[in-house]
């Protein structure tokens, strides 16, 4: 497990970041422009946000530091507009309208600074009948049909913790979009602007290849049905003797003749390539892996091409030896978190500061920023 202190800051370093501090994929957005290097500052409300973790354990909010800003109280809008005006992007995550209310809008912001990147993060979109609905990860994936692909046939589809909405169709395509934003800005006759980042929109967008299978008759629209949604007995996970599991992917023949010879399954197994066995097949694979144990398999396949691999908790996983000679997770100030991704060769990220605490950097940043009204608005709230 590596231990990270006072690392190199990433191909963002000089970026500046404002971040106005919400819950979930704003945060995690936020985060990953920080790994990267920028000089994250998150403008935190006095009394926090209301939902969320002990801000000591957030690991969201790493490589970042916090100001104390009431954006409700007289002068604040004015500070964070101090602020934008010294940096290079912002993010949000209210609901539309609100950080126009709260006179921290696009049109404030853009004209204290015609080349600022302005991210919104929101579930529905900035406009469109849901705009102004509540809603989290769930109904975001549910509407756009990606929730409906995932689970058992004849089950509830599975609910996949708030990983496919909130940060791969949220939090990574403000990313995305940021980056882009942000280039465009810096060529030469170039401009700030806004980036629309929908959870929806990037929850469908991540379906593209499914919906070309679709549309070619090589996926059917019903969950546990087709080759990568568990429908499919040699791309899933089968339990252990010892009530664990094993994940199971060989989908290329030359693969798969590995996977059955190995399990022991190879003069038994009914043809693959016919579906109308595939609940047989599913049947034996199944019967053989509760012969032994996760460990015991794990053994079996070690160092084939049987692509076959164990299902690990989430304490378990930095243990993995693979991962841990990637040090794929770190340790900082005693948290192990997973490490920043993807790597660099020249301008390599690392995790720098442990989490964030609300208004603990105010002085640093009035100073490094160049903004003093900051550190008296950051007094004002703490007293």
């Amino acid at each position: 497990m590596a231990t990270t202190g006072h690392g190199p800051r990433g191909p963002l370093a000089g970026v500046r970041v404002v971040e106005l501090a919400g819950i979930g994929p704003g945060p995690f957005a936020a985060m990953l422009l920080a790994d990267l290097g920028a000089d994250v500052v998150r403008v935190d409300r006095p009394g926090g946000a209301g939902l969320g973790i002990d801000p000591a354990y957030d690991l969201t909010n790493r490589n970042k530091r916090s100001v104390l800003v009431d954006l409700k109280a007289e002068g604040g809008a004015d500070t964070v507009l101090d602020l934008v005006r010294r940096a290079d992007v912002l993010i949000e995550g209210y609901r539309p309208g609100v950080a126009e209310r709260l006179g921290v809008g696009p049109a404030a912001c853009l004209e204290h600074n015609p080349q600022l990147v302005y991210g919104r993060m929101t579930g529905w979109g900035q406009d469109g009948p849901l705009a102004e609905r509540a809603g989290h990860d769930i109904a975001y994936i549910a509407l756009t049909g990606t929730l409906s692909m995932i689970g058992a046939p004849g089950e509830p589809p599975t609910v996949p913790a708030n990983l496919v909405g909130d940060y791969a169709g949220g939090s990574l395509y403000l990313v995305i979009g940021v980056l882009a934003a942000l280039q465009h800005a810096r060529t030469p006759g170039g401009a700030g602007q806004v980036v629309d980042a929908a959870i929806v929109d990037g929850a469908a967008h991540l379906a593209t290849m499914i919906h070309g299978m679709l549309a070619a008759g090589s996926w059917q629209d019903r969950r546990g049905s087709n080759l990568l949604d568990g429908g499919c007995p040699f791309y899933g996970t089968y339990e252990t003797a010892d009530g664990l599991h094993m994940a199971v992917g060989p989908l290329e023949q030359r693969f798969y003749e590995q996977f059955v010879t190995l399990l022991g399954i190879a003069d038994e197994a009914p043809d693959r390539n016919d579906p109308g066995r595939w609940e047989e097949l599913r049947t034996v694979v199944a019967d053989r892996f509760r012969t032994r144990t996760r460990t015991e398999w794990t053994e079996v396949f070690e160092g084939t091409d049987a692509c076959v691999a164990p299902v690990l908790s989430l304490r378990e996983a930095p243990r993995h030896p693979h991962l841990a000679a990637r040090s794929t997770y770190v340790e900082h100030g005693g948290l192990i978190q997973p490490a920043p991704a993807p790597r660099f060769s020249a301008t390599p990220a690392s995790v720098r500061s442990g989490p964030a605490l609300p208004g603990a950097d105010t002085e640093d940043v009035a100073t490094d920023w160049g903004v003093p009204g900051l550190s008296t608005t950051g007094k004002e709230t703490t007293g």
